[in-house]
Protein backbone atom coordinates (compact mmCIF):
# COMPACT_ATOMS: atom_id res chain seq x y z
CA UNK A 1 0.00 0.00 0.00
CA UNK A 2 1.40 3.39 -0.99
CA UNK A 3 2.44 5.62 1.91
CA UNK A 4 0.28 8.62 2.74
CA UNK A 5 2.18 11.89 2.60
CA UNK A 6 1.90 15.11 4.54
CA UNK A 7 3.61 18.39 3.70
CA UNK A 8 4.23 20.76 6.61
CA UNK A 9 4.48 24.36 5.44
CA UNK A 10 2.66 25.34 2.26
CA UNK A 11 4.71 28.26 1.01
CA UNK A 12 6.57 28.19 -2.28
CA UNK A 13 8.37 24.90 -1.58
CA UNK A 14 5.56 23.16 0.29
CA UNK A 15 2.71 23.99 -2.08
CA UNK A 16 4.78 22.81 -5.04
CA UNK A 17 5.88 19.62 -3.29
CA UNK A 18 2.34 18.78 -2.17
CA UNK A 19 0.90 19.23 -5.67
CA UNK A 20 3.74 17.20 -7.21
CA UNK A 21 3.30 14.33 -4.75
CA UNK A 22 -0.40 14.20 -5.66
CA UNK A 23 0.58 14.17 -9.34
CA UNK A 24 2.83 11.19 -8.62
CA UNK A 25 -0.22 9.33 -7.31
CA UNK A 26 -0.03 9.75 -3.54
CA UNK A 27 -2.72 10.79 -1.08
CA UNK A 28 -1.43 14.10 0.31
CA UNK A 29 -2.39 16.35 3.22
CA UNK A 30 -0.79 19.78 3.45
CA UNK A 31 -0.57 21.74 6.70
CA UNK A 32 -0.04 25.39 7.45
CA UNK A 33 -0.59 27.46 10.58
CA UNK A 34 -2.17 30.29 8.55
CA UNK A 35 -5.88 29.55 7.91
CA UNK A 36 -6.06 32.07 5.06
CA UNK A 37 -3.32 30.21 3.19
CA UNK A 38 -5.14 26.91 3.64
CA UNK A 39 -8.35 28.48 2.36
CA UNK A 40 -6.58 29.76 -0.76
CA UNK A 41 -4.93 26.43 -1.53
CA UNK A 42 -8.22 24.59 -0.98
CA UNK A 43 -9.57 26.71 -3.85
CA UNK A 44 -6.45 25.81 -5.91
CA UNK A 45 -5.15 29.36 -5.61
CA UNK A 46 -1.56 30.21 -4.75
CA UNK A 47 -0.18 33.40 -3.17
CA UNK A 48 2.77 33.44 -5.56
CA UNK A 49 3.33 33.18 -9.32
CA UNK A 50 4.81 29.85 -10.37
CA UNK A 51 4.11 28.55 -13.89
CA UNK A 52 2.00 25.38 -13.86
CA UNK A 53 1.36 25.25 -10.12
CA UNK A 54 -2.26 26.42 -10.07
CA UNK A 55 -3.08 24.03 -12.93
CA UNK A 56 -1.57 21.14 -10.94
CA UNK A 57 -3.52 22.13 -7.83
CA UNK A 58 -6.79 22.28 -9.78
CA UNK A 59 -6.05 18.81 -11.06
CA UNK A 60 -5.77 17.30 -7.58
CA UNK A 61 -7.35 19.43 -4.80
CA UNK A 62 -10.27 17.60 -3.26
CA UNK A 63 -13.73 19.10 -3.78
CA UNK A 64 -12.99 20.73 -7.12
CA UNK A 65 -14.79 19.59 -10.22
CA UNK A 66 -12.82 17.03 -12.20
CA UNK A 67 -9.98 16.73 -9.65
CA UNK A 68 -8.41 13.49 -8.50
CA UNK A 69 -9.21 14.45 -4.90
CA UNK A 70 -5.81 13.24 -3.75
CA UNK A 71 -4.77 16.57 -2.19
CA UNK A 72 -6.28 18.25 0.87
CA UNK A 73 -5.14 20.98 3.26
CA UNK A 74 -5.57 21.50 7.00
CA UNK A 75 -4.42 23.51 10.02
CA UNK A 76 -4.69 20.49 12.36
CA UNK A 77 -1.49 18.88 13.65
CA UNK A 78 -3.54 15.97 15.03
CA UNK A 79 -5.03 15.29 11.60
CA UNK A 80 -1.59 15.38 9.99
CA UNK A 81 -0.06 12.99 12.54
CA UNK A 82 -2.95 10.55 12.19
CA UNK A 83 -2.99 10.70 8.38
CA UNK A 84 0.65 10.55 7.37
CA UNK A 85 3.25 7.83 6.94
CA UNK A 86 5.80 10.27 5.50
CA UNK A 87 5.93 13.85 6.76
CA UNK A 88 7.84 16.36 4.60
CA UNK A 89 8.97 19.48 6.50
CA UNK A 90 9.00 22.37 4.02
CA UNK A 91 8.99 25.46 6.23
CA UNK A 92 11.06 28.59 5.66
CA UNK A 93 14.57 29.18 7.06
CA UNK A 94 15.14 32.92 6.53
CA UNK A 95 18.29 34.84 7.37
CA UNK A 96 18.31 36.06 10.96
CA UNK A 97 17.81 39.79 11.33
CA UNK A 98 21.20 41.47 11.67
CA UNK A 99 23.13 38.20 11.27
CA UNK A 100 24.40 35.90 8.53
CA UNK A 101 23.04 32.76 10.25
CA UNK A 102 19.70 31.25 9.23
CA UNK A 103 16.66 31.27 11.49
CA UNK A 104 15.77 27.69 12.47
CA UNK A 105 12.76 28.63 14.59
CA UNK A 106 10.17 27.51 12.01
CA UNK A 107 11.80 24.10 11.51
CA UNK A 108 12.18 23.61 15.25
CA UNK A 109 8.56 24.60 15.84
CA UNK A 110 7.36 22.12 13.21
CA UNK A 111 9.24 19.25 14.85
CA UNK A 112 8.13 20.28 18.33
CA UNK A 113 4.48 20.32 17.18
CA UNK A 114 4.54 17.11 15.15
CA UNK A 115 6.74 14.77 17.20
CA UNK A 116 4.56 14.43 20.35
CA UNK A 117 1.66 13.34 18.14
CA UNK A 118 3.51 10.52 16.32
CA UNK A 119 2.13 7.35 17.93
CA UNK A 120 2.87 4.93 15.08
CA UNK A 121 5.76 4.29 12.67
CA UNK A 122 6.53 7.32 10.49
CA UNK A 123 9.31 8.94 8.49
CA UNK A 124 9.91 12.67 8.95
CA UNK A 125 11.73 14.15 5.95
CA UNK A 126 13.37 17.56 6.08
CA UNK A 127 13.42 19.51 2.84
CA UNK A 128 14.17 22.96 4.27
CA UNK A 129 17.66 24.40 3.76
CA UNK A 130 19.38 24.13 7.14
CA UNK A 131 22.87 24.50 8.66
CA UNK A 132 24.89 21.28 8.69
CA UNK A 133 24.35 19.47 11.96
CA UNK A 134 20.66 20.34 12.19
CA UNK A 135 19.42 16.90 11.10
CA UNK A 136 21.32 15.07 13.83
CA UNK A 137 19.97 17.49 16.44
CA UNK A 138 16.41 17.16 15.14
CA UNK A 139 16.68 13.35 15.06
CA UNK A 140 17.55 13.40 18.77
CA UNK A 141 14.59 15.65 19.47
CA UNK A 142 12.24 13.35 17.54
CA UNK A 143 13.45 10.38 19.58
CA UNK A 144 12.82 12.31 22.82
CA UNK A 145 9.33 13.54 21.92
CA UNK A 146 7.67 10.90 19.71
CA UNK A 147 5.53 8.34 21.61
CA UNK A 148 6.42 5.79 18.88
CA UNK A 149 10.11 6.19 19.80
CA UNK A 150 12.50 4.40 17.46
CA UNK A 151 9.64 3.69 15.04
CA UNK A 152 9.87 7.35 13.99
CA UNK A 153 12.88 8.08 11.78
CA UNK A 154 14.32 11.22 10.23
CA UNK A 155 15.73 11.70 6.73
CA UNK A 156 17.07 14.80 5.01
CA UNK A 157 16.08 15.41 1.39
CA UNK A 158 17.23 18.88 0.22
CA UNK A 159 15.28 20.71 -2.49
CA UNK A 160 16.91 22.11 -5.62
CA UNK A 161 14.02 24.07 -7.09
CA UNK A 162 14.50 26.87 -9.59
CA UNK A 163 11.81 29.52 -9.38
CA UNK A 164 9.89 29.48 -12.63
CA UNK A 165 10.64 25.76 -13.07
CA UNK A 166 9.65 24.41 -9.65
CA UNK A 167 6.93 22.04 -10.87
CA UNK A 168 9.23 20.56 -13.51
CA UNK A 169 12.11 20.31 -11.03
CA UNK A 170 9.94 18.43 -8.52
CA UNK A 171 8.42 15.98 -10.99
CA UNK A 172 11.60 15.49 -13.03
CA UNK A 173 14.54 16.34 -10.72
CA UNK A 174 18.10 16.33 -12.01
CA UNK A 175 19.05 14.49 -8.80
CA UNK A 176 17.43 13.24 -5.60
CA UNK A 177 19.61 13.40 -2.51
CA UNK A 178 18.59 11.61 0.70
CA UNK A 179 20.47 11.66 3.98
CA UNK A 180 19.46 8.63 6.04
CA UNK A 181 20.66 6.50 8.96
CA UNK A 182 18.98 3.25 8.03
CA UNK A 183 17.74 1.05 5.21
CA UNK A 184 14.08 1.50 6.14
CA UNK A 185 14.16 5.26 5.54
CA UNK A 186 15.97 4.75 2.23
CA UNK A 187 13.43 2.13 1.15
CA UNK A 188 10.49 4.44 1.90
CA UNK A 189 12.03 7.33 -0.03
CA UNK A 190 12.82 5.09 -2.99
CA UNK A 191 9.10 4.23 -3.04
CA UNK A 192 8.10 7.90 -2.83
CA UNK A 193 10.41 8.84 -5.69
CA UNK A 194 9.97 5.65 -7.74
CA UNK A 195 8.53 7.49 -10.76
CA UNK A 196 11.33 10.06 -11.28
CA UNK A 197 13.98 7.43 -10.44
CA UNK A 198 12.39 5.16 -13.05
CA UNK A 199 12.65 7.99 -15.55
CA UNK A 200 16.38 8.31 -14.88
CA UNK A 201 16.76 10.81 -12.03
CA UNK A 202 19.89 9.85 -10.03
CA UNK A 203 19.17 8.78 -6.43
CA UNK A 204 22.08 9.70 -4.17
CA UNK A 205 22.14 8.21 -0.67
CA UNK A 206 24.30 9.96 1.94
CA UNK A 207 24.60 10.57 5.66
CA UNK A 208 22.90 13.56 7.31
CA UNK A 209 25.77 16.07 7.15
CA UNK A 210 26.51 15.43 3.48
CA UNK A 211 22.85 15.83 2.51
CA UNK A 212 22.70 19.14 4.36
CA UNK A 213 25.95 20.32 2.77
CA UNK A 214 24.89 19.45 -0.80
CA UNK A 215 22.40 22.34 -1.01
CA UNK A 216 24.80 24.84 0.55
CA UNK A 217 27.63 23.69 -1.69
CA UNK A 218 25.50 23.79 -4.86
CA UNK A 219 24.24 27.31 -4.21
CA UNK A 220 27.74 28.49 -3.25
CA UNK A 221 29.12 27.15 -6.52
CA UNK A 222 26.40 28.84 -8.58
CA UNK A 223 26.89 32.12 -6.73
CA UNK A 224 30.64 31.88 -7.26
CA UNK A 225 30.21 31.31 -10.99
CA UNK A 226 27.93 34.35 -11.32
CA UNK A 227 30.27 36.56 -9.32
CA UNK A 228 33.28 35.28 -11.27
CA UNK A 229 31.87 36.45 -14.60
CA UNK A 230 30.84 39.73 -13.00
CA UNK A 231 34.40 40.19 -11.74
CA UNK A 232 35.57 39.55 -15.31
CA UNK A 233 33.10 42.24 -16.44
CA UNK A 234 34.84 44.71 -14.15
CA UNK A 235 38.20 43.80 -15.70
CA UNK A 236 36.75 43.98 -19.22
CA UNK A 237 35.47 47.49 -18.59
CA UNK A 238 38.91 48.56 -17.37
CA UNK A 239 40.64 46.89 -20.34
CA UNK A 240 38.00 47.70 -23.00
CA UNK A 241 37.21 44.01 -23.47
CA UNK A 242 33.88 42.29 -24.14
CA UNK A 243 32.70 40.05 -21.30
CA UNK A 244 30.00 38.47 -23.48
CA UNK A 245 32.60 37.20 -25.96
CA UNK A 246 34.89 36.19 -23.09
CA UNK A 247 32.06 34.15 -21.53
CA UNK A 248 31.28 32.53 -24.87
CA UNK A 249 34.91 31.55 -25.36
CA UNK A 250 35.49 30.05 -21.92
CA UNK A 251 32.04 28.42 -21.92
CA UNK A 252 33.09 26.11 -24.74
CA UNK A 253 35.41 24.42 -22.23
CA UNK A 254 33.28 21.55 -20.91
CA UNK A 255 34.99 21.83 -17.52
CA UNK A 256 33.58 25.35 -17.21
CA UNK A 257 30.31 25.23 -19.17
CA UNK A 258 28.18 28.07 -20.52
CA UNK A 259 25.49 28.31 -17.85
CA UNK A 260 25.54 31.11 -15.28
CA UNK A 261 28.16 33.05 -17.26
CA UNK A 262 26.06 36.07 -18.22
CA UNK A 263 27.43 39.23 -16.63
CA UNK A 264 24.99 41.75 -15.23
CA UNK A 265 23.67 43.18 -11.98
CA UNK A 266 24.06 39.88 -10.12
CA UNK A 267 21.95 37.40 -8.23
CA UNK A 268 19.22 37.89 -5.67
CA UNK A 269 16.12 36.08 -4.46
CA UNK A 270 15.30 34.18 -1.31
CA UNK A 271 17.95 31.46 -1.67
CA UNK A 272 21.42 32.27 -3.02
CA UNK A 273 22.22 35.37 -0.91
CA UNK A 274 20.89 33.95 2.37
CA UNK A 275 22.28 30.46 1.76
CA UNK A 276 25.88 31.52 1.14
CA UNK A 277 25.77 33.80 4.19
CA UNK A 278 24.33 31.05 6.39
CA UNK A 279 27.01 28.67 5.05
CA UNK A 280 29.74 31.11 6.06
CA UNK A 281 28.18 31.54 9.50
CA UNK A 282 27.95 27.79 10.09
CA UNK A 283 31.51 27.20 8.88
CA UNK A 284 32.65 29.75 11.44
CA UNK A 285 30.80 27.90 14.21
CA UNK A 286 32.52 24.68 13.15
CA UNK A 287 35.96 26.32 13.12
CA UNK A 288 36.20 26.01 9.33
CA UNK A 289 35.60 29.67 8.51
CA UNK A 290 38.82 29.99 6.49
CA UNK A 291 37.51 27.42 4.01
CA UNK A 292 34.73 29.79 2.97
CA UNK A 293 36.36 33.22 3.14
CA UNK A 294 36.14 33.36 -0.67
CA UNK A 295 32.34 33.53 -0.33
CA UNK A 296 32.67 36.95 1.31
CA UNK A 297 34.19 38.25 -1.92
CA UNK A 298 31.52 36.43 -3.95
CA UNK A 299 28.89 38.28 -1.91
CA UNK A 300 30.80 41.56 -2.17
CA UNK A 301 31.17 41.36 -5.97
CA UNK A 302 27.47 40.62 -6.26
CA UNK A 303 26.39 43.61 -4.19
CA UNK A 304 28.92 45.85 -5.97
CA UNK A 305 27.20 45.25 -9.32
CA UNK A 306 24.05 46.98 -8.11
CA UNK A 307 25.98 50.07 -7.12
CA UNK A 308 27.80 50.04 -10.45
CA UNK A 309 24.50 50.06 -12.36
CA UNK A 310 23.38 53.06 -10.30
CA UNK A 311 26.63 54.84 -11.23
CA UNK A 312 26.16 54.05 -14.94
CA UNK A 313 22.63 55.41 -14.78
CA UNK A 314 23.76 58.59 -13.02
CA UNK A 315 26.42 59.15 -15.67
CA UNK A 316 23.86 58.53 -18.42
CA UNK A 317 21.44 61.19 -17.16
CA UNK A 318 24.15 63.82 -16.81
CA UNK A 319 25.70 63.34 -13.37
CA UNK A 320 22.70 63.84 -11.08
CA UNK A 321 19.36 62.06 -10.68
CA UNK A 322 17.58 65.12 -9.30
CA UNK A 323 14.48 65.75 -11.40
CA UNK A 324 15.45 63.08 -13.96
CA UNK A 325 12.92 60.50 -15.14
CA UNK A 326 14.28 56.93 -15.18
CA UNK A 327 12.40 53.85 -16.39
CA UNK A 328 13.16 50.47 -14.82
CA UNK A 329 12.07 47.36 -16.70
CA UNK A 330 11.88 44.54 -14.17
CA UNK A 331 11.24 44.25 -10.44
CA UNK A 332 11.59 40.54 -9.72
CA UNK A 333 14.96 38.95 -9.05
CA UNK A 334 14.51 36.69 -12.09
CA UNK A 335 11.94 36.16 -14.88
CA UNK A 336 8.98 33.74 -14.61
CA UNK A 337 8.50 34.64 -10.96
CA UNK A 338 6.80 37.31 -8.86
CA UNK A 339 9.51 37.09 -6.17
CA UNK A 340 11.13 40.44 -5.31
CA UNK A 341 13.10 39.22 -2.27
CA UNK A 342 16.58 40.76 -2.40
CA UNK A 343 15.90 41.72 -6.03
CA UNK A 344 18.84 43.50 -7.69
CA UNK A 345 16.39 45.26 -10.03
CA UNK A 346 14.26 46.68 -7.24
CA UNK A 347 17.35 47.53 -5.20
CA UNK A 348 18.75 49.61 -8.08
CA UNK A 349 15.38 51.31 -8.61
CA UNK A 350 15.20 52.14 -4.92
CA UNK A 351 18.72 53.56 -4.81
CA UNK A 352 18.03 55.85 -7.78
CA UNK A 353 14.78 57.00 -6.19
CA UNK A 354 16.50 57.75 -2.88
CA UNK A 355 19.04 59.86 -4.79
CA UNK A 356 16.31 62.06 -6.27
CA UNK A 357 15.39 60.25 -9.47
CA UNK A 358 11.79 59.99 -10.66
CA UNK A 359 11.66 56.22 -11.13
CA UNK A 360 8.85 54.33 -12.85
CA UNK A 361 8.89 50.53 -12.72
CA UNK A 362 7.16 47.90 -14.83
CA UNK A 363 7.29 44.12 -14.35
CA UNK A 364 5.02 41.50 -15.95
CA UNK A 365 4.31 39.63 -12.67
CA UNK A 366 6.00 41.36 -9.74
CA UNK A 367 4.19 44.70 -9.47
CA UNK A 368 2.06 43.89 -6.43
CA UNK A 369 4.98 42.55 -4.41
CA UNK A 370 7.21 45.43 -5.52
CA UNK A 371 4.65 47.98 -4.34
CA UNK A 372 4.69 46.38 -0.88
CA UNK A 373 8.48 46.69 -0.63
CA UNK A 374 8.87 50.11 -2.30
CA UNK A 375 5.50 51.90 -2.16
CA UNK A 376 7.15 55.26 -2.93
CA UNK A 377 8.27 54.21 -6.42
CA UNK A 378 6.00 54.92 -9.40
CA UNK A 379 4.57 51.94 -11.26
CA UNK A 380 3.20 51.61 -14.80
CA UNK A 381 0.93 49.06 -16.44
CA UNK A 382 3.21 48.46 -19.42
CA UNK A 383 6.79 48.88 -20.55
CA UNK A 384 5.71 51.66 -22.91
CA UNK A 385 4.04 53.62 -20.10
CA UNK A 386 7.01 53.11 -17.78
CA UNK A 387 9.33 54.60 -20.41
CA UNK A 388 7.20 57.61 -21.29
CA UNK A 389 9.33 60.76 -20.85
CA UNK A 390 12.31 58.83 -19.47
CA UNK A 391 15.83 60.09 -19.98
CA UNK A 392 17.24 56.58 -19.40
CA UNK A 393 15.75 53.09 -19.62
CA UNK A 394 17.23 50.36 -17.41
CA UNK A 395 16.62 46.71 -18.36
CA UNK A 396 17.09 44.85 -15.06
CA UNK A 397 15.10 41.58 -15.23
CA UNK A 398 15.41 39.43 -18.34
CA UNK A 399 11.74 38.78 -19.11
CA UNK A 400 11.01 37.50 -22.62
CA UNK A 401 8.54 40.37 -22.99
CA UNK A 402 11.41 42.85 -22.79
CA UNK A 403 13.47 41.05 -25.43
CA UNK A 404 10.48 41.40 -27.76
CA UNK A 405 10.19 45.19 -27.31
CA UNK A 406 10.30 47.32 -30.46
CA UNK A 407 13.18 49.83 -30.11
CA UNK A 408 11.45 52.27 -32.48
CA UNK A 409 8.13 52.17 -30.63
CA UNK A 410 9.84 52.68 -27.29
CA UNK A 411 11.99 55.41 -28.76
CA UNK A 412 8.90 57.38 -29.73
CA UNK A 413 7.85 57.88 -26.07
CA UNK A 414 11.16 58.48 -24.24
CA UNK A 415 12.79 61.86 -23.72
CA UNK A 416 16.19 60.51 -24.80
CA UNK A 417 17.18 57.16 -26.27
CA UNK A 418 19.55 55.79 -23.64
CA UNK A 419 19.37 52.09 -22.73
CA UNK A 420 21.33 50.34 -19.96
CA UNK A 421 21.09 46.56 -20.27
CA UNK A 422 21.71 45.19 -16.80
CA UNK A 423 21.23 41.61 -17.96
CA UNK A 424 23.18 41.50 -21.23
CA UNK A 425 20.25 39.87 -23.05
CA UNK A 426 18.97 42.51 -25.48
CA UNK A 427 20.09 42.80 -29.11
CA UNK A 428 22.59 45.67 -28.96
CA UNK A 429 22.75 46.05 -32.75
CA UNK A 430 18.97 46.41 -33.09
CA UNK A 431 18.76 49.07 -30.39
CA UNK A 432 21.72 51.02 -31.75
CA UNK A 433 20.25 50.85 -35.25
CA UNK A 434 17.14 52.55 -33.86
CA UNK A 435 19.25 55.44 -32.55
CA UNK A 436 19.68 54.30 -28.96
CA UNK A 437 22.90 54.51 -26.98
CA UNK A 438 23.25 50.98 -25.63
CA UNK A 439 25.45 50.12 -22.65
CA UNK A 440 25.89 46.85 -20.81
CA UNK A 441 28.24 45.83 -18.03
CA UNK A 442 31.59 44.59 -19.26
CA UNK A 443 30.80 45.44 -22.89
CA UNK A 444 32.38 48.03 -25.23
CA UNK A 445 30.33 51.20 -25.66
CA UNK A 446 29.97 50.60 -29.39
Amino acid sequence: MAPKITVIGTGYLGATHAAAMAELGFEVLGLDVLPEKIEMLSRAEVPMYEPGLEELLRKHVAGLEGSSGRLRFTTSWDEVAEFGDVHFVCVNTPQKHGEYACDMSYVDAAVESLAPRLRRPALVVGKSTVPVGSAARLARRLAELAPAGAEVELAWNPEFLREGFAVEDTLHPDRIVVGVRGERAEKVLREVYATPVGEGSPFVVTDYPTAELVKAAANSFLATKISFINAMAEVCEAADGDVAKLAEAIGHDERIGRKFLRAGIGFGGGCLPKDIRAFMARAGELGADQALTFLREVDSINMRRRGHMVELARETVGGSFLGQRVAVLGATFKPDSDDVRDSPALNVAGQIHLQGGQVTVYDPKGMENARRVFPTLAYADSALEACRGAKAVLHLTEWGEFRALDPEALGSVVAERHLLDGRNTLDAAAWRAAGWTYRAMGRPRA
